[in-house]
């Protein structure tokens, strides 16, 4: 199965950011992830997409979501909610899920060969807060908006080390 077109060399590294709607903390983390990577320099090396264990299809990221982003600098962009597949378990090296009931229907879902791509995002950098899971805003207040994006960025520099990482074990490009 390909997934990039033939004149363009796909990535070293693919990361896909997994919440309940794609609407507000998968976008979000795509988002932080996007804008270190392209900080490291990596962007070229490292693709990033999110998506919904229980997609709201076609929904615009929450206006709140990208509010919050924008304060900080993120763009969230003109994307759509797009739903888990199955293929994706093949395609992504690394597979982030928001909150343990995600990381739950991802180990349902993923093949037992693949087991070892998924985590939680605050495994990559969240003990210092003491949070494991990233919570869901939707149903709160904006300030909401503000901690996930407060932990999403801890979370995303953690998985950042990462990717470093793992594209340190390869050969560069060029």
């Amino acid at each position: 199965m390909r997934f990039w077109p033939s004149k363009v060399a796909p990535p070293d590294l693919q990361v896909l950011m997994v919440c309940t709607g794609n609407i507000c903390r998968s976008p979000t983390a795509e988002a932080v992830l996007r804008h270190l990577l392209t900080q490291e320099r990596l962007d070229g090396r490292v693709a990033v997409d999110s998506a919904g264990t229980q997609a709201m299809v076609g929904w615009p990221s929450d206006p709140r979501s990208v509010a919050a982003a924008q304060r900080r600098g993120y763009v969230l962009g003109r994307r759509k909610a797009r739903p888990l597949r199955g293929e994706d378990f093949e395609r992504f090296e690394l597979i982030v899920a928001m909150d343990e009931s995600h990381l739950d229907a991802l180990r349902e879902r993923c093949p037992s060969g693949a087991r070892e791509r998924l985590s939680l995002l605050m495994a990559h950098g969240g003990a210092s807060l003491g949070r494991r899971e990233v919570p869901d805003p939707y149903y709160g207040n904006p300030e909401g908006f503000e901690l996930v994006l407060d932990l999403i960025e801890v979370g995303c520099r953690g998985l950042l080390s990462t990717v470093r990482q793992r594209l340190a074990s390869r050969p560069t490009p060029g």
